[in-house]
């Protein structure tokens, strides 16, 4: 499924755009930097409650394919900006992590290869 579909699905709010066309197969739930770093899959979509730059540089170095921001959580200006640069996606979502992450797994996304 690639992001696009996965946007369209879901109807999250795109703050900032990545590769629409990227395919996802993971995704992950995590608010713990050491742990995403560790342990999500490679082009997983990240669930996170954190909202400072450093989940851009995370995403980035850890090739994701991108960031979904639950509760109606926004970054910052400079955060945001960031992800553009670097071509992360941001969506943002009003229904809390676990629904989002229920909704992925009906999609036919996974927690791990």
């Amino acid at each position: 499924m690639t992001l696009q579909e996965i946007v369209e699905a879901i109807g999250f709010s795109v703050l900032s755009h990545g590769e629409a066309d990227k395919q996802v197969r993971w995704a992950y739930l995590s608010d713990i930097l050491s742990d995403v770093m560790a342990k999500a899959p490679k082009s997983a979509l990240w669930i996170t409650h954190q909202l400072h730059e450093n989940i851009v540089a995370l995403a980035y170095f850890k090739g994701l394919s991108g960031i979904i921001l639950p509760e109606g959580n926004l970054p910052d200006t400079e955060t945001l900006q960031k992800a553009r640069a670097k071509r992360i996606a941001v969506l943002s979502t009003s229904e809390t992590a676990f629904d989002v992450a229920g909704r992925l797994y009906l999609l036919g996304l996974r927690g791990r290869p």
